[in-house]
Order: structure tokens, then sequence, then C-alpha cells
């Protein structure tokens, strides 16, 4: 692995891709909705416009370099990137890298213990 594939290409502004993910989020929320889910339920363990930014930009990164789940350390590389690439992103960029947000299931640091 060369030092180049923990750097995400810059594919849009940062205006751009919060728009797109804001999108997204919209569209998820109307999914589970028109499903009969209740937002108290939901809401909060959905990901926040920066949070999915940042995953999509890793989504990117890992794809661009073959796929393979990344460890942990490059897990770390990769975000820590991201945060470099996209300074307004670095709150949701250590709030990811943090314990704090395991109980989602979407979150990449999710514990195997953790129901």
């Amino acid at each position: 692995m060369s030092f180049r594939d923990d750097h995400p290409q810059r594919r849009a502004s940062l205006e751009v891709l919060r728009a797109e993910a804001a999108d997204e989020l919209s569209v998820l929320v109307e999914e589970r909705l028109r499903d009969g889910e209740d937002p108290w339920d939901f809401m909060e363990d959905l990901p926040s416009v920066d949070e999915l930014v940042v995953f999509v930009l890793r989504a990117e990164n890992i794809a661009a370099n073959g796929g393979g789940r990344p460890t942990s350390a490059r897990h770390y590389r990769v975000l820590r990137q991201i945060s470099l690439d996209y300074p307004e992103l670095t709150p949701a960029v250590w709030r990811l890298l943090g314990d704090a947000n395991t109980h989602r299931r979407w979150d990449a640091v999710v514990r195997a213990d953790v129901p």
C-alpha cells in the first residue's frame, strides 16, 4: 500500500457533498416514515449530514483501493486525511473515530458485543 492510498480524491465542493447527503437522508427518513416507523424511534440513530459525507468520502476511498475492508489503522488515516482535506468535517470525523456512536448500526466502529 502506498502513502497515496489513504488520500481521498476531492470530487466536489463540500457544499455539493452536503447537499447530496441531505437529499439521501431525506429519502431515508421518508422511507422509514412510509414504513410506519415513529420518528422519535429512529431519528437519533441516523447519521448527521456531515457524518454521511465523511462515510461517502471513506467509501469512495475504499472502492478506489480495491474495496477491501480497511484495518483500524487505515480507517484512522483515511478519516484523518478527510479531516485535513475538508476542515469543516473535523468535528464529524472525530465523532466517528470516538466511542460515542458505537450504538449506531451504521457506525464503522461498532463493537461486536454491542447489540
